[in-house]
């Protein structure tokens, strides 16, 4: 068994904008605050994408800048709203430990029999606590997927892999290993949480993760799909100047379909940094709890929905994402009450710096 479960519980910046939490004067130390504007300039610069923006949370004051190699959009960037790709699963997460709190659902509940209940399973079957901690025994992708997406590979294959495709997959096909023995990462498990999730409760997806999530944690600026420019950022390709469609998740939408600004994106951060003012306190709580250690020594540590890192200060929080023309990378410190959201319109690259430089901008307090 390799993992071990607990119980569930380019150009210089072309635009600034620095925001200070109404609540909270603004710092009395200007060489700090001037100090982090230009570590945030350089990290944009560093992105070497169209559009970027770094969003900081600090003991309740924000400062967003954001900039890029292509002129200002007729909306600034900051009001944008941008795919968040796989750090979608931190929304779904919180979904689930949230269902979890309030005795819809235990996490222990087969997935199979969500989907069909008139299925029988085995003495192993594949619950929703497995797909959420990847701990199901699936791939990375169904099978099939590459074959029926490689038409369109280089605009949306996710959308050509619709909801019923996917579940008839998994409903058809055994885990390659016994669920609960082995972690791996998997945008398949987490979507088929989804479905089974809407199933059992028999409440449609959108609805679960609007009226439990972006409700509850006042986040208007977030949806699942695009609207339009005057609304959503336009994703690139690897050479940073050829636009792509927005994402399409197709039957994917609970493993990447969340897309969002930077403002909200802080709010979201600010809930788990300081659950106590937050309908969804519980949730938020148990969300950091470990409940997976994997790898050489168990050395990597896992949350429901989050990758925990040490510090010397405390643990480190984060998921990154991306999807055909975007990236994102969300995450929080605990012990210096600081959460960081990067965002940007570019489509990873090799030896791409975006994520690499947003870690470190936490990491390093």
């Amino acid at each position: 068994m390799t993992g071990r479960r607990t119980p569930w519980p380019g150009e210089p910046a072309t635009e600034e904008y620095v925001e200070y939490a109404p609540s909270e004067p603004a710092p009395a130390d200007g060489a700090d605050a001037a100090a982090l504007r230009e570590r945030l300039a350089e990290a944009v610069d560093a992105a070497d994408a169209p559009d970027v923006v770094f969003a900081v949370s600090r003991r309740g004051r924000r400062t967003l800048y954001g900039g890029g190699t292509a002129p200002p959009p007729g909306v600034p960037r900051e009001a944008l709203r941008y795919e968040i790709g796989s750090a979608s699963k931190t929304f779904t997460a919180l979904l689930l430990t949230r269902l979890i709190r309030r005795g819809v659902l235990t996490g222990g509940e087969a997935a199979a029999t969500c989907l069909d209940p008139g299925r029988t399973v085995g003495p192993h079957p594949v619950t929703l606590a497995h797909l959420i901690t990847h701990t199901a025994g699936l791939p990375a992708l169904p099978p099939g997927f590459v074959r029926r997406g490689l038409p369109a590979w280089r605009t949306n294959p996710y959308a050509r892999y619709p909801a019923d495709r996917l579940t008839g997959t998994f409903l058809r096909h055994e885990p390659k290993h016994r669920p609960g023995t082995r972690w791996h990462y998997s945008n398949y498990g987490v979507s088929v949480l989804g479905h089974a999730i809407a199933a059992t409760t028999g409440t449609a997806w959108e609805d679960l993760i609007t009226g439990q999530v972006l409700r509850a944690l006042g986040l208007s600026g977030t949806a699942l799909r695009a609207q339009g420019p005057e609304t959503d950022a336009v994703g690139h390709r690897k050479d940073g100047r050829t636009p792509v469609p927005p994402f399409d998740a197709g039957g994917f939408q609970a493993a990447g379909a969340v897309r969002s600004t930077p403002g909200d994106l802080l709010t979201f951060l600010e809930a788990h940094l300081d659950p106590a003012r937050s309908p969804a306190a519980g949730a938020l709580r148990a969300v950091r709890v470990p409940v997976l250690r994997r790898g050489w020594g168990h050395r990597h540590v896992h949350t429901v929905g989050w990758f925990r890192h040490p510090t010397d200060g405390g643990p480190l929080y984060f998921h990154s994402g991306a999807t055909l023309g975007q990236q994102a990378f969300l995450g929080f410190r605990p012990d210096t009450d600081t959460a960081l959201a990067a965002v940007c319109t570019r489509r990873f690259r090799a030896r791409d710096p975006f994520i690499a430089t947003a870690y470190a901008l936490l990491a390093e307090g």
